[in-house]
């Protein structure tokens, strides 16, 4: 059964620890995302993290319900940071882009945290207003709801599957990840044409993309999909005011 979690007036520590800081959710999320970006989630646990902290890893359940619920503020933390200085400027297209783009670098500055992160949700503030956000920019450009709720779930969806799968590529070792990426440039590359004459004739296309993220080029197929329904939406509206008496 988990722990009840202390509110968090009460939990505070009144002493530092034994490395002289004072314990808050921040600071250890904090701690969290670096022992993350150094050992990886097979390094991460209340053990390893009351250690780096100073304190005795049960302070940790003051604040904490169990891992699980670490996890959980990790990935609210990088959706804050994905939402630090964006703002909706009035064209839904740029700013729907802006914010993909946005959720994406910051997942990514973090691989270990988003592989551990990116499937998970939260229901916390942060969380909670970048989908407020999005379903308000596509409601405020005029998508009728049933429409908004499915492209902000593609929008959400895509942002967190390509920011999960990059930061997979990221997160190997730096060996395993060149092996990957020399794959283009020597087998590819080699295939025989006639056997394989499209991998063959875009060998060379193949070698300079594929090692590059694909979720810029994705994430602008979405939105022109999207433009080109609300253009529709639109043209239906407009016929049926011609056809009122």
């Amino acid at each position: 059964m988990p722990k009840e979690v202390v509110p968090e007036a009460a939990r505070r520590r009144r002493r530092p620890t034994r490395t002289g800081t004072v314990l808050s959710e921040a600071l250890i999320v904090e701690t969290a995302l670096r022992m993350l970006r150094e050992h990886g989630s097979a390094g991460l646990s209340a053990r390893r993290l009351g250690a780096a902290l100073g304190a005795d890893p049960s302070t940790l359940y003051r604040y904490f319900a169990g891992m699980d619920e670490l996890t959980r503020a990790i990935g609210e933390e990088l959706t804050g940071r994905a939402l630090e200085g964006w703002r909706p400027g009035g064209d839904w297209r740029e700013d729907l882009r802006a914010l993909g783009l946005r959720v994406h670098g910051a997942y990514l500055a973090h691989p270990q945290a988003a592989v551990l992160t990116a499937s998970r949700v939260t229901g916390r503030p942060r969380e909670i207003a970048a989908d407020e956000a999005v379903l308000g920019v596509l409601r405020g450009a005029g998508f009728p709801d049933r429409d908004a709720v499915r492209i902000y779930h593609a929008f959400i969806d895509q942002s967190l599957a390509f920011a999960a799968l990059d930061a997979g590529a990221l997160a190997l070792a730096a060996e395993a990840r060149s092996v990957d990426e020399d794959m283009w440039r020597t087998t590819y590359a080699r295939l025989p044409a006639d056997r394989y004459p499209h991998l063959a004739a875009t060998a060379g296309l193949l070698a300079a993309r594929m090692t590059e993220s694909a979720y810029p080029d994705a994430l602008d197929l979405l939105l022109r999909s999207a433009a080109a329904e609300l253009a529709a939406v639109g043209d239906r509206s407009d016929g049926a005011r011609r056809r009122e008496p």
